[in-house]
């Protein structure tokens, strides 16, 4: 019988480093959508998109409950239009890591509040597309959006993984509150926390790293190796 723990990776900002500039080309685009789409000035449209982002963890989520936008056509112009080949590219290092998992203890999920068609572009891009189980996304085709933090979204994660506890969720990403919704609901959560950005002054959730390498350290059951030496020696 296949291992029932689960490691859940988040995508954006976390299987690829921030200085990728990927979030502020999104929020260009999503800024742009809010100024042609609700005939908002530039600063109002900066206003609304931060807002909905704070109340709801998408911008999307406050675009369809209270402008009736279109998820799809939203994701066509924003996500699936953002121009990442040649930015994000294949990282040896990180494919090192994740095939370094042993199986027969965890397996990896992805775990986004993308839709399907931008989370499956950046693994393919990244090169790492086939190290992974499945995915869990934000479903845009729903009526109802739902996404991280929200508890159900941590419930579809652990029935569409086929968790039978949520102490057998493991779990990293980039966002505090993802991290610390996470660890309330019983996941032991790693918050990535890269070098040069300001530290949280509580930690989110039971565990805090600057690089997805440290994963061998803190979870070292889940490793065949505690160091990515073959990758290190490979760069030499």
């Amino acid at each position: 019988m296949p291992p029932r723990r689960v490691l859940f990776f988040d995508i954006d900002n976390c299987l690829y480093p921030r200085s990728k500039r990927v979030q502020d080309m999104m929020q260009e685009l999503i800024d742009q959508y809010f100024v042609e789409h609700l005939s908002l000035t530039e600063a109002d449209a900066k206003m609304l998109h931060q807002k909905y982002y704070t109340e709801y963890g998408l911008a999307i989520e406050g675009l369809v409950r209270h402008h009736k936008v279109d998820p799809l056509e939203y994701n066509r112009k924003v996500d699936d239009a953002l121009p990442l080949d040649g930015v994000i590219t294949p990282d040896p290092q990180l494919r090192q890591l994740l095939e370094d998992i042993d199986r027969s203890k965890v397996r990896p999920w992805l775990f986004t509040n993308a839709h399907f068609t931008h989370g499956k572009r950046i693994v393919k891009l990244l090169g790492v597309d086939d190290l992974f189980e499945g995915i869990i996304y934000c479903d845009y085709t729903q009526e109802f959006l739902v996404c991280k933090p929200h508890p159900e979204m941590y419930a579809l994660a652990e029935s569409q993984a086929g968790v039978n506890s949520a102490e057998d969720c493991f779990f990293v990403d980039d966002s505090y509150l993802n991290c610390h919704h996470a660890q309330a609901r019983g996941w032991t959560a790693a918050h990535l926390v890269e070098p040069g950005l300001p530290e949280p002054t509580t930690k989110a959730s039971q565990y805090q790293i600057q690089s997805l390498e440290e994963l061998r350290v803190i979870w070292p059951q889940f490793f065949r190796s505690s160091t990515g030496s073959r990758t290190n020696q490979s760069s030499l």
